[in-house]
């Protein structure tokens, strides 16, 4: 079984499939392979925060809907203190977000891969490892 942590840039991709946005059926095969149990996924706290501030922009009459049914998925999440300093590093490490390296923190402290859709951030953190773009991945 493999093990992912996927960003927002994917996550969206599961509540809005009717956007028909690059690469949404390789999300919704990531979902297909989570509800059956195929893969594990674990996320950063804010996950569901962040996708719900990208609901609001571009589906907000759906928002309510949308975020209970990623809530019904019960992803687990991890809530540590370490995670948000490495996170913290990397974002300075990286000039970027820490929203973003909250993810990857996340995959590179629990060995696990992160799967994104992010490719700004893919080019500045690929050199970490533990990374691949959501149009390269292959399970």
């Amino acid at each position: 079984m493999s093990d992912f942590v996927l960003d927002a840039s994917v996550l969206v991709k599961w509540a809005v499939p009717e956007n028909a946005e690059v690469d949404t059926d390789k999300a919704l095969d990531l979902l297909a392979d989570f509800e059956q149990g195929n893969i594990n996924l674990l996320q950063p706290i804010h996950w569901l925060c962040e996708v719900g501030a990208v609901l609001c922009r571009i589906s907000a009459p759906t928002l309510n809907r949308k975020i209970q049914l990623l809530r019904a998925l019960e992803i687990p999440v991890i809530d540590n203190p370490a995670i948000f300093q490495f996170a913290g590093e990397l974002a300075v490490e990286l000039d970027h977000h820490l929203f973003d390296t909250l993810y990857h923190a996340v995959a590179l402290e629990n060995n696990m891969t992160l799967v994104t859709a992010d490719r700004r951030y893919y080019q500045k953190a690929y050199g970490l490892g533990g990374i691949v773009m959501l149009e390269d991945f292959g399970g």
